[in-house]
């Protein structure tokens, strides 16, 4: 048995020129990652630029693209009509040929309901969610000339 400590180190920096390291030691699962980019999300963290980095941008592309993928399964197949967690969920198994957890496919549409991306209600047991589609701003433009006479008559 390796008695070795797994090691993760990540240094970023944003837009804005601050800089961001953490380092991980011991027991480092997926779902301590995909913590971590969520977080990188949350402070509108991209990965390193000009191609610099590119391990660190594959690891990222492989752990960040669950919510992705999500969303992307939104869009394509949802863009209109209601769906589940379980829908979601059994598209994504379908789609991606592997295993994800329910509470994490749960998680996912909660915070883009949160963010305004999604509607969600409840019926009976489970949430029901649906795309959030902004009209278009109505285009103002002047009346035509017949329609100014015929308000006037």
């Amino acid at each position: 048995m390796n008695s070795r400590k797994k090691k993760f180190k990540i240094e970023l920096e944003d837009a804005e020129g601050s800089k961001y390291n953490l380092s991980l030691e011991g027991n480092i699962s997926k779902d301590k990652i995909l913590k971590i980019v969520e977080f990188m999300d949350l402070l509108n963290i991209e990965g390193p630029a000009n191609g610099e980095g590119e391990a660190f941008s594959n690891r990222r592309a492989a752990s960040a693209s669950v919510g992705d993928r999500i969303w992307s399964l939104v869009e394509e197949k949802f863009p209109y009509g209601s769906f589940t967690s379980t829908d979601i969920l059994e598209l994504y198994e379908d789609q991606y040929n592997e295993p994800i957890k329910l509470s994490i496919i749960s998680t996912y549409l909660s915070r883009y309901s949160e963010r305004g991306r999604l509607m969600r209600s409840r019926q009976g047991k489970e949430w029901v969610y649906k795309t959030t589609r902004q009209q278009p701003a109505a285009r103002m433009q002047p009346p035509s000339p017949s329609a100014s006479r015929d308000l006037n008559q």
